[in-house]
């Protein structure tokens, strides 16, 4: 069994997001965004520290209104639109270095992914842990076979991408999946040496679409508050 105390969670959540302003902390269903992400974590038990990197004051005070801790702020090179989320919990891992604390594992929080949840959580860590792998993350199937997906050309015609697969059945294609963008689970040592979120070795947690959804515009913001609504009445319903 994993010892907690080895076991760091990082929610990433800078200031500047340009395509919803302050989109780390805009109210969802009445309540900032982040705090699911912050909930979930500190609910899940697997954490001795749940903690966010941020370069924005008003979000650390939020974020510790919500139980996170803000132990430093984000370097002002790791704050700009440049910068990958492997570069931050690199950052991060590496400043608790200096101050003389070190994780075997991490997870990396996304702060707008309210669809995360302790069941989630506990499923990554334990699969991290049972096949030796560097990283998990969920994902999820697109609910269409890519395999038949369209383009359009200069002049406007619509054309195959590729047509070789005009006639085959969606049973003949094979399932192809995509990152939910929710959280990674990383071994630490194996990722400092990769600086990697999706490692060498990298294994899926699956997830049903109903629990995913980018969030990178109003009409994405309102789907989310709508599954996520289906979601718990779902779940509320099975128990």
């Amino acid at each position: 069994m994993i010892n907690n105390q080895k076991v760091v969670a990082i929610i990433t959540a800078r200031g500047g997001s340009k395509l919803i302003p302050r989109k780390n902390i805009k109210p969802f269903l009445g309540q900032p965004i982040i705090k699911y992400s912050i909930e979930a974590a500190i609910r899940s038990n697997l954490f001795s520290e749940v903690m966010v990197s941020t370069d924005d004051k008003e979000i650390a005070e939020i974020s510790i209104k919500y139980g996170a801790k803000v132990p430093f702020f984000r370097s002002a090179k790791n704050s700009d639109d440049h910068t990958s989320t492997a570069d931050v919990i690199v950052e991060v891992l590496l400043e608790y270095k200096e101050r003389g604390k070190e994780f075997d594992y991490a997870f990396c929080i996304y702060p707008t992914a309210p669809f995360v949840t302790v069941a989630k959580l506990k499923e990554a860590l334990q699969l991290l842990e049972n096949s030796g792998a560097d990283s998990v993350l969920p994902v999820t199937c697109f609910n269409y076979p890519i395999q038949r997906g369209l383009k359009i050309e200069k002049d406007g015609r619509l054309k195959m991408i590729w047509p070789e697969n005009m006639n085959a059945s969606s049973q003949d294609l094979i399932p192809v999946y995509h990152d939910c963008g929710q959280f990674y689970c990383l071994k630490v040592t194996n990722f400092l040496s990769q600086k990697k979120l999706f490692a060498e070795n990298t294994r899926p947690i699956i997830v049903s679409e109903l629990e995913v959804q980018d969030i990178d515009n109003e009409e994405d913001w309102k789907m989310a508050e709508i599954k996520y609504q289906v979601m718990n009445k779902k779940i509320k319903t099975l128990i």
